[in-house]
């Protein structure tokens, strides 16, 4: 068996403003590096954890780095397949700012984002590569949004049609005889 505890980072200047980010390397705001420090004082009281994996972008490596600190793993493995979708042209834009330029239906234009299923199969690849490589270990994954939320609907589409990912909630899986479990959903008692 392994234990999975998905964390999206911390809040950031893009997210307040609902700007789309993906892939842009947007830093953690004041807020975004409390609700890194919070979960962080959560998991230390809580069970122990043996490593963390985080995204290659900024925001996730130093809510990583902070969540590192404060449960005395101070470094982490980053794995660019757990990187946030890449939005395209929107990236940057707020939802009001996408349908004046591209009008209420730019969903169905091509924008070039990355596919849903794409990412979806890219996390799910990634979780199973974590699952043969440390059997029976506790890892935290510290990643955004679309990608846990995408995932999520991929491993466990009876369970999840429709996701939200809340900043720094966490989100924990287990993966038992090649079967997958959700006992956690988008926590966020650690945030005051």
């Amino acid at each position: 068996m392994i234990t999975i505890g998905l964390i999206r980072h911390g809040i950031t200047e893009w997210n307040s403003l609902g700007k789309a980010q993906g892939v842009s390397d947007i830093p953690l705001n004041e807020i975004g590096r409390k609700q890194a420090s919070d979960i962080g004082d959560r998991l230390l009281l809580e069970e122990q954890w043996d490593m963390i994996i985080t995204s290659d972008l900024s925001r996730a490596i130093e809510t990583a780095n902070i969540i590192g600190t404060k449960i005395g793993l101070p470094s982490s493995h980053i794995d660019k397949r757990v990187r946030e979708i890449n939005c395209g042209q929107i990236e940057g834009t707020t939802e009001e700012q996408r349908i004046r330029k591209w009008g209420s239906e730019w969903r169905n234009i091509d924008l070039g984002m990355e596919k849903f299923a794409d990412v979806s199969n890219r996390g799910r690849d990634f979780l199973e590569d974590i699952v043969c490589t440390y059997k029976g270990k506790r890892i935290l994954v510290v990643s955004h949004g679309a990608l846990i939320g995408l995932t999520l609907q991929r491993l466990l589409p009876q369970k999840f049609q429709k996701t939200y990912i809340d900043n720094t909630s966490i989100t924990i899986l287990k993966n038992r005889e090649e079967k997958w479990d959700c006992i956690l959903y988008n926590c966020t008692k650690h945030l005051k």
